[in-house]
């Protein structure tokens, strides 16, 4: 059995180093197009910032040493230009010779990944405007730092590379400013929680140009503005275009396969295309999301090497099946951490479920034992049914494992009751004897149980100050004066029930505390007193980083508050 592999790195290489395990007298030949045969793409803007120092650091395997263990016949510099499924052949150049010639195969895997988004944008093409996405374009940048030693630079995007890169350019000591059409960072995250990501962002000194369009770009002046529409251009010396990524699938569309969402190859769960004996992997391909069901892109690197995994179980006879992606992913923001896995809460709207969520912001151990760190935890699940579709997390310390976590439980079918029943571990150093995915499970258990009703931060524009309802913050007397909700009358915790004659009966009662621990507590002295109570998610700090971010339009009074 032949087997041509397009494309090396995470899903190319992992198939062909499969398919060698499963069958040793199979020929396999890998043509990829860069000098790399795999490398770490996650790695490269760490390489621009110097965090990673030496170059070599970055490639995983070079061809020498990739195809002297697995016996692959690797062929870097090699592009592929056309497919002839008929012929089960693919015509190949070598990019230092010239020459063209055809391979032919039994098997034909494409791992050609996805390309920067580059929209037709004026001046797009000047030396001062970079990509970001193979070992070559971080060599380019870097070797461009270093030579011309640039003080400012502007990111046109919001993801992960731009902001992993944001970073590491401003640990160089360059003023940066990050352009997004949204208006927010991160699209995975709901723009409540991104306002966190915001927050460390500014921090740090990097500007957000969020909801505004680059329109092109024009050399001047030994430096390059970039143009925005309706607003006053930008002046840098460098530019990192990062808008995202485009499907690589000129070959696949040329040669007649199915296409998807984008453009995207149409793969079934056994990564086998329209045409027969050809597999394709990776970014290039549509997947299922596998909380909605719907047809999605996900690029990353999980993803690209179980496909290239099961691509290459079944073309060794095999019959592994891809049962989808869920999106769970971590990134780095300076001090700060975000993680992220399933659906957002918007993103689930729009697939169609009735959502409901917990906001919860526990320390990252043990109280008592030093160092713990606050997290933000937004849960989200279906109401009804209680069915886990997603979670993110901001914090500093243990977000990744509470997201792999919760990522666990939605790929096990668990129910976001159910969340409180899972043995985790514990030591005062790594957590709490009531883990923070437990009280995600326990406040959830709450609600389906009725004893505690939620009102949310974007609400409170519209809860009535006309005395219809009654507004209760039951923080101590100094955090109110510290800054508070306007409206809101303050009653600490632990003299409510002396006081609670001072709350008109009959009357909606709305509370909140600084995490809605201690609001909790209160909301459920006033149940049991007859009142009918609801309890702020996330609580005042959360509603706070909210209004800080402009996502919330009522002023808090006075300024200032702690978050």
């Amino acid at each position: 059995m032949k087997v041509v592999i397009v494309g090396g790195v995470a899903g190319g290489a992992t198939a062909a180093a499969r398919i060698r395990r499963l069958d040793e007298c199979a020929e396999i030949v890998i043509f990829e197009r860069t000098q790399y045969i795999s490398y770490a793409n996650c790695g490269l803007p760490y390489y621009i910032g110097g965090v990673i120092a030496d170059r070599s650091e970055l490639t995983l395997q070079t061809p020498e040493s990739f195809g002297g263990r697995f016996r692959v016949d690797v062929r870097v510099r090699h592009e592929v230009l056309a497919i002839y499924p008929e012929n089960k052949a693919v015509l190949v150049k070598n990019l230092e010779s010239g020459k063209e010639f055809t391979e032919y195969y039994d098997k034909l895997l494409l791992s050609p990944g996805a390309k920067p988004t580059q929209p037709r944008l004026t001046g797009a093409d000047s030396r001062r405007v970079f990509t970001l996405r193979t070992v070559e374009d971080a060599l380019r940048i870097r070797e461009y730092i270093d030579r011309q030693h640039p003080k400012s630079a502007v990111l046109a995007g919001g993801g992960f590379i731009s902001l992993e890169t944001a970073e590491n350019l401003r640990r160089l000591g360059l003023d940066v400013t990050i352009v997004q059409r949204p208006m927010q960072l991160m699209n995975p995250f709901d723009r409540d929680m991104a306002a966190f990501i915001h927050s460390e962002m500014r921090r740090h000194g990097i500007k957000l140009a969020l909801g505004h369009t680059v329109e092109g770009f024009e050399e001047s002046g030994g430096g390059i503005n970039v143009l925005l529409r309706d607003a006053a251009p930008l002046r840098a010396d460098i530019v990192l275009l990062a808008i995202g990524v485009t499907p690589d699938t000129t070959l696949a569309k040329e040669a007649g396969l199915a296409l998807g969402v984008k453009d995207s190859i149409l793969v079934n769960d056994r990564m086998e295309t329209s045409a027969a004996d050809i597999y394709a992997v990776g970014d290039a391909v549509q997947v299922k999301n596998f909380v909605s069901g719907q047809a999605a892109l996900i690029s990353l690197a999980g993803p690209a090497n179980k496909q290239g995994r099961i691509a290459a179980d079944n073309i060794c006879g095999g019959s592994s099946r891809y049962a989808g992606s869920q999106g769970s992913s971590v990134i780095r923001v300076f001090d700060l951490t975000a993680a992220v896995t399933g659906l957002n809460e918007s993103d689930a709207k729009t697939a169609g479920f009735d959502t409901d969520k917990v906001l919860l912001s526990p320390m990252s151990h043990a109280g008592y034992y030093p160092g713990g760190k606050l997290m933000t935890m937004k849960v989200v699940f279906e109401k009804g049914t209680y069915r886990l579709l997603g979670a993110q997390i901001v914090g500093y310390d243990g977000v990744d494992k509470r997201i792999d976590v919760l990522a666990t439980a939605i790929r096990a079918g668990m129910k976001a009751t159910e969340l409180q029943d899972l043995d985790l571990a514990y030591a005062p150093p790594y957590s709490s004897a009531k883990d923070p995915v437990n009280m995600a499970g326990y406040i959830i258990d709450n609600i389906a149980r009725g004893v505690v009703k939620q009102w949310y931060a974007e609400q409170a524009d519209a809860l009535p100050r006309d005395g219809s309802v009654t507004l209760l913050d039951t923080r101590t007397e100094a955090e109110y004066r510290h800054g508070h909700i306007e409206g809101f009358k303050n009653i600490p915790l632990d003299e409510l029930r002396g006081r609670i004659a001072e709350i008109e009966r009959g009357k909606p009662v709305y509370v909140y505390c600084q995490s809605g621990v201690r609001s909790y507590i209160a909301s459920r002295i006033l149940t049991a007193n007859g009142f009918d109570c609801y309890n702020l998610a996330g609580g005042y700090r959360f509603y706070d980083i909210l209004k800080n971010d402009g996502l919330l339009t009522q002023a808090a009074a006075p300024c200032g508050a702690d978050k």
